[in-house]
């Protein structure tokens, strides 16, 4: 695995080389010590699959609120989608910045969102499956979100949502 700093602080772009043999493809989805040999202390506690049926299906901007802020890691398991994480942290050198990168099922490549920061993804082909992998239990309670089109942002995304929820499209505009 390689993990490479982004422009974001906290945000790394995760490279994973398959092992390819006469029986196929092997690949290591995450190594403790490979990130704590990065800086990161991150260790998942809870993985869950989103399976999106059709292409331009939009997800997010979400984060969870303090104490449960979490840190989480994002690959594409199926498909290939528009990864975007969007630096919320106040006081922060890149505040309301974000970073997009393009993740593929074909390339093996993640991301890894620190607190503080949202996320979201657009759906680059049908039936796309994305695993996330996060180092705290999901706490509804303290689920926040923003629009994906929220102007504070400027987001460019490469197609309009085909498919979105009625939270999703209806977040407030941010207030910072």
């Amino acid at each position: 695995m390689i993990l490479s700093p982004t422009a974001i602080a906290g945000v790394l772009d995760i490279r994973t080389p398959k092992a390819r043999d006469e029986r196929g493809a092997f690949l290591r989805l995450y190594c403790r010590e490979t990130f704590a040999a990065a800086g990161t202390d991150f260790v998942p506690v809870q993985a869950s699959l989103s399976e999106n049926l059709l292409r331009h299906t939009l997800r997010g901007m979400h984060w969870q609120a303090a104490p449960s802020a979490e840190r989480k890691l994002v690959r594409c398991a199926r498909g290939a989608i528009l990864d975007v994480a969007l630096d919320l942290r106040p006081g922060s050198a890149t505040w309301l910045r974000h970073i997009a990168v393009e993740l593929r099922a074909e390339d093996s490549n993640a991301l890894l969102i620190p607190p503080g920061c949202a996320h979201g993804f657009l759906t680059l082909t049908d039936d796309a499956a994305v695993e996330y992998m996060m180092d705290v239990p999901h706490a509804p309670a303290l689920a926040r979100g923003a629009r994906w089109d929220d102007p504070a942002f400027g987001i460019v995304w490469p197609a309009p949502p085909a498919v979105i929820s009625d939270r999703d499209r209806t977040w407030p505009d941010f207030d910072g």
